[in-house]
């Protein structure tokens, strides 16, 4: 089968790349194993919060310049500035067309509220979610009796802890008995599934309508518009008060919603999806892959004149830990990574060595292979090395102005030949 680009990865990298190629015309294929990181996240996306040394980013042009400095091997040291922030607004453009209303904004990060009442920097949020509640204002903070994923009396308690007056609650749905009954299936996309259907809107918004005439505005848990924020639009259509929902322990009804939609988009757009598949060996010569083998049509391979590797970091098996080092699993690409006795550090809340491992590239985004760059083999999202996603808080930022680098060398050798 002939492609103009494989995508090997269906997470957040792999789909932008995707549908930003198609929209040019391309024939693409994503090689997608399973579920990605995408649907086990709170569905925000951070641009950077904090810089290499620890100092908060209040200014994302002059963070940005500083990276240069502190960190070389960045992603976004490797573009520059002026492409990141260009890539983010193109970004954010591209998830509005695939149905994706969130809040923020490049030039104006916000805080969002965690699960635990606590607020983090975020560059987009689905737009449900809330944000830092300004002074006075009453917030309930309502659970679902028998959920265990979201404590609503530790959300109160860390907005307390912010100065914020809030209360906890606890509802009962009848309509949840049978998922009650097993804790392993009370989850919050099973919830979803029923919460969502027609015939549930009117018992929810029995639960609380009254808690909403108490409070100026309802926190619930991200338990229903797995598939779109109707429900919650209509909530706040009814109800005396505001509603906003907090992400849940994962898997996420924003995060799975986002897949979902951008997989969609890519789908329209003519992409060929490839699912419960992967990658088992690659056919490179002369400097260039040539041909992909996967388990799933192992006598037909992928010839591709272009391959984007968007396989994600170690929770998605992109990267694997073993005793001699990291490497990358599908073709044995270079990785940067400390020693073997520096992957971590006794403190367990500070920022850890092995978070900065990843595939090495150049400004281009192309990997090695054994000393030598593949000509057609391109890098995106979590995989690459050089940043730490967690505590410089620019994991989605990188995942995103990586896929469209890809995307735009990918685009250009096309226009050149």
């Amino acid at each position: 089968m002939n492609f103009d680009t494989v995508i090997i990865g269906g997470g957040l990298a792999g789909l932008l790349c995707g549908i930003t190629l198609t929209a040019r015309g391309q024939r693409v294929a994503i090689v997608s194993r399973g579920r990605s990181a995408l649907s086990f996240s709170s569905g925000s996306l951070d641009l950077l919060s904090h810089l290499p040394n620890g100092e908060a980013v209040t200014d994302l042009h002059a963070g940005l310049a500083r990276l240069a400095d502190l960190a070389p091997m960045h992603p976004y040291a490797l573009l520059g500035p002026e492409r990141v922030i260009e890539y983010a607004h193109e970004a954010q453009r591209l998830l509005a067309d695939s149905g994706l209303v969130m809040q923020g904004h490049v030039e104006k990060p916000h805080f969002r509220v965690t699960p635990l009442g606590r607020v983090r920097p975020a560059w987009l949020s689905p737009q449900e979610a809330p944000v830092a509640p300004s002074p006075g204002v009453h917030v309930g903070i309502i659970g679902i009796e028998g959920f265990l994923d979201f404590q609503p009396a530790l959300a109160a308690a860390g907005l307390r802890r912010l100065g914020v007056t809030a209360t906890a609650h606890e509802m009962s749905l009848p309509a949840l008995d049978t998922l009650r009954d097993n804790p392993s299936e009370f989850r919050a996309v099973t919830i979803a599934r029923v919460l969502d259907n027609e015939a549930q809107f009117a018992p929810l918004c029995d639960a609380l309508h009254a808690l909403s005439q108490e409070h100026d505005v309802l926190w619930l848990p991200a338990c229903f518009g797995l598939t779109d924020n109707r429900v919650w639009t209509r909530l706040n259509e009814v109800l005396p008060g505001k509603v906003q929902l907090l992400p849940t322990l994962p898997p996420s009804v924003f995060g799975m919603r986002m897949q979902t939609l951008l997989q969609q988009q890519f789908i329209k757009n003519g992409g060929i999806w490839l699912p419960g598949d992967e990658v088992l060996n690659t056919t490179v010569s002369a400097g260039r892959v040539n041909a992909l083998w996967t388990r799933r049509h192992e006598d037909i391979p992928l010839r591709p004149r272009h391959v984007v590797l968007a396989s994600g970091s170690f929770f998605s098996n992109g990267l694997i830990a073993e005793r001699q080092g990291i490497r990358e699993a599908v073709l044995g690409l270079e990785v940067q990574q400390p020693e073997r006795g520096n992957w971590t550090r006794d403190d367990l809340f500070a920022a850890q060595p092995w978070q900065h491992a990843g595939v090495r590239t150049d400004n281009t985004l192309r990997g090695w292979q054994n000393g030598e760059r593949l000509e057609n083999l391109y890098v995106a999202g979590s995989v690459l090395g050089g940043f730490d996603a967690i505590t410089q808080g620019c994991g989605g930022g990188v995942c995103a102005v990586t896929a469209l680098h890809t995307a735009r060398q990918i685009c250009a050798r096309e226009d050149l030949q």
